[in-house]
């Protein structure tokens, strides 16, 4: 009968034992889930195309798959707002956040069109923890242009 009752009195502190162990674990689970290093992407490319409607973001790796995106339709924006320098800070904030999630940490900037977002969107970009290495403008120039019309006859 002894051997039952000390049987009895150990098992309560075995499962204690267990449940303290199990806590330990789960501790270590989180501090490894805190501390583990997180995915970098090598320096990518941030294209903005601000045109005299919209403004546009996308920022790429370096072999041009698309890490994040975001427009001024998508930040909210509608109508004449979309246009805006702000409207450019808002996407390009957007963008560069979730590209700094995901590990970029610096990127070159092509810029395209002659809208109003342009330097705005630089700056957001910069501002949301990506190094800017390199600005270029990628706008297309016409070398001879359109046809001109048909002289007026009066």
């Amino acid at each position: 009968m002894s051997e039952e009752n000390i049987k009895q009195e150990a098992a309560p502190a075995q499962a204690a034992a267990e449940t303290e162990a199990a806590a330990t674990a789960a501790e270590g689970e989180a501090a490894a889930k805190k501390g583990r290093p997180r995915k970098t992407i090598p320096p990518g490319i941030a294209f903005i195309r601000s045109t005299f409607n919209n403004t546009q973001v996308s920022i790429a790796d370096a072999r041009g798959g698309v890490i994040a995106w975001s427009s001024a339709g998508k930040a909210g924006f509608k109508g004449s707002r979309k246009c805006t320098a702000f409207a450019a800070t808002m996407v390009a904030q957007d963008a560069a956040r979730t590209a700094y999630a995901k590990g970029m940490s610096e990127c070159e900037v092509r810029m395209q069109g002659a809208g109003a977002g342009r330097e705005s969107a630089v700056r957001a970009i910069q501002a949301a923890g990506i190094r800017v290495t390199m600005i270029t403008d990628c706008t297309p120039v016409p070398h001879n242009g359109c046809r001109p019309r048909k002289r007026r006859r009066v």
